[in-house]
């Protein structure tokens, strides 16, 4: 449907996830969370994979304004994404909450490519 394609490529679709910020579920920054049907098929492909469950998920993070945002669908995909969840962890700081908070919104203000 275009109405979800718009959606989902403007991340309007992630405004309900706020909400569970609001709660205390989520983060607004840290590793984005898979489908649990994913995990376990994930944590094969990455010994790592489930170091990046130790903290709160997050709706953007370090993997996301490093290209890897949307479905995860090679092994590539799932070791990179889960390096750049782990160098988040490991490098984690107030100023690179904010940065990547700064990089998210000029993701989403950006238009697409090939808009005049």
């Amino acid at each position: 449907f275009p109405l979800g394609r718009l959606m989902r490529k403007t991340s309007i679709d992630e405004i309900p996830q706020f909400i569970n910020v609001l709660k205390g579920e989520m983060s607004l920054v840290g590793p984005r969370p898979h489908l649990p049907a994913h995990d376990e098929k994930f944590a094969d492909i990455s010994s790592s994979y489930y170091v990046r469950t130790f903290v709160k998920p997050g709706i953007t993070g370090l993997a996301q304004v490093k290209g890897f945002r949307g479905e995860t669908k090679t092994r590539n995909q799932v070791r990179n994404r889960t390096r750049w969840d782990l160098i988040y962890l490991e490098m984690w700081s107030p100023a690179m909450d904010i940065w990547i908070v700064i990089r998210t919104a000029l993701q989403v203000l950006r238009p697409p490519k090939g808009a005049a």
